[in-house]
Order: C-alpha cells, then sequence, then structure tokens
C-alpha cells in the first residue's frame, strides 16, 4: 500500500514539474521574439556612388525629358522645330547647371541595376527567427471583416498612393484566424516565424492591380493592434 502511494506522489510530482517546464518553455518561446525595425530588414551592403541623387527633382524631370526625346530620335523619330528647339532648350539650362548630360545618360542601365539589386537585397540572417514587427497592413484577402492574408509596409499610402517600398521593406503576411481591421493601413504589430526570399504579389488596387515585389513572409502567430 506505502509503495502504491508513494507511486502516486511521485506521477503528481512529474507532471506538475512537466506542466511546470512547459508553461516556462512557452513563456521563454513568447519572450524569444526578436523585436526588429524596418531598417533590420535592410542588409549592409558597399555603398555605390549614385550621381541621380545629387539632382532636384526639376532637373531629373528635365533630364528624363532629354533621355525620351533622344531614345525617339535613336528609334528614327524626326523631330519637329518645336521639338527640336525644346531639346536644345533644355541642354542649355542642364549643360549651364554643370551637369554632364551626357555621361548621366550613359550610366542609367547600370544605376537601375543597383538600385533593383539594393531593392531586393535581403537580410538572410533574419530567415526562420522569430520576430515581433510593427507596421502598416495593406489587405489581400478577407474573409468577411476579417484579414487573413496582407502586406505588412512600413509607412501609410504604400503600394496604392504613393510607389510601393523595396522588396525588403515588405513582408507578406498569412494569419489563418484572420485579424478584424479597422481599414486600410491599420497600424499593427505582427509576430512569427519569418522566412526570406524574393517573390511577388499581384495587389489589387481601385484604378487596376500591380505585381508588387516582396522580400520576406511570415506565416503570424499573432496579429495585434498597434496600441496593444
Amino acid at each position: 500500500m506505502k509503495r502504491s502511494i508513494w507511486l502516486i506522489l511521485l506521477v503528481a510530482v512529474a507532471l506538475c514539474t512537466g506542466f511546470a517546464q512547459s508553461s516556462h518553455t512557452g513563456d521563454a518561446r513568447r519572450e524569444a521574439a526578436q523585436i526588429v525595425k524596418w531598417q533590420d530588414l535592410i542588409p549592409k551592403l558597399p555603398p555605390f556612388e549614385d550621381p541621380f541623387k545629387l539632382l532636384t527633382q526639376e532637373q531629373l524631370d528635365d533630364l528624363g525629358e532629354v533621355a525620351r526625346v533622344q531614345d525617339r530620335v535613336a528609334r528614327g523619330r524626326t523631330l519637329s522645330s518645336a521639338g527640336q528647339e525644346r531639346l536644345a532648350e533644355l541642354e542649355r539650362k542642364l549643360s549651364g547647371q554643370g551637369i554632364d548630360i551626357g555621361g548621366l545618360l550613359a550610366r542609367r542601365a547600370e544605376i537601375k541595376e543597383k538600385r533593383r539589386q539594393a531593392a531586393e537585397a535581403i537580410n538572410k540572417a533574419l530567415a526562420s527567427k522569430r520576430v515581433r514587427i510593427a507596421g502598416y497592413l495593406l489587405p489581400i484577402e478577407l474573409d468577411g471583416a476579417l484579414v487573413k492574408e496582407f502586406l505588412l509596409v512600413p509607412y501609410v499610402g504604400a503600394c496604392i498612393h504613393v510607389p510601393p517600398p523595396p522588396a525588403n521593406q515588405i513582408v507578406h503576411v498569412t494569419y489563418d484566424p484572420g485579424f478584424k481591421s479597422s481599414g486600410l493601413f491599420a497600424p499593427v504589430w505582427v509576430e512569427g516565424v519569418i522566412a526570406t526570399g524574393l517573390s511577388h504579389k499581384k495587389l489589387h488596387l481601385v484604378d487596376g492591380s500591380a505585381d508588387v515585389g516582396v522580400g520576406y513572409t511570415m506565416v503570424a502567430q499573432s496579429v495585434d493592434d498597434y496600441g496593444q
């Protein structure tokens, strides 16, 4: 009889210890979520010289117009006298501001490719890490009032009112329970294991649709209002 009582006590202690360890492990996993900021999603890359960043918006617009006209001429289009005068006027204006038109236009393809590489560069050190990140929710799939799939972006208006952020500044999130959103660009905290890898998501907008480059994906374990 005494032996039976001791066995019962040992089992009870083991169960209690197991529950305690399980609870502690769950808390540890909760605490293990690494809070990341948007700049953490951008890997450190060697800087490159981008001469276009030295230009004002007006200079960029003028240079863009020159490039478009020159491209049309290169394709065999004949400029009207007004078009020729406009081109000469822009070239005089830009040259008078010390801008090397030919040199800059010759580097367009090179700089465009370097910008693309920088925009799509992903911080692979975050792969498979459990993270918590704050951002703005842009719904992709709704189930009634619940958002089950969305893009998490760093600022309001991204992908709709302004050009989309770089791919390494967008997280594609799926959340099976669904999140009751207050509307477009609701500020939220998202927690889950993050995966790295470039993909594209079709975003349906009021005035059409667009393919948006995405650098990160996450199956969320929780989505909460930012204020919580």
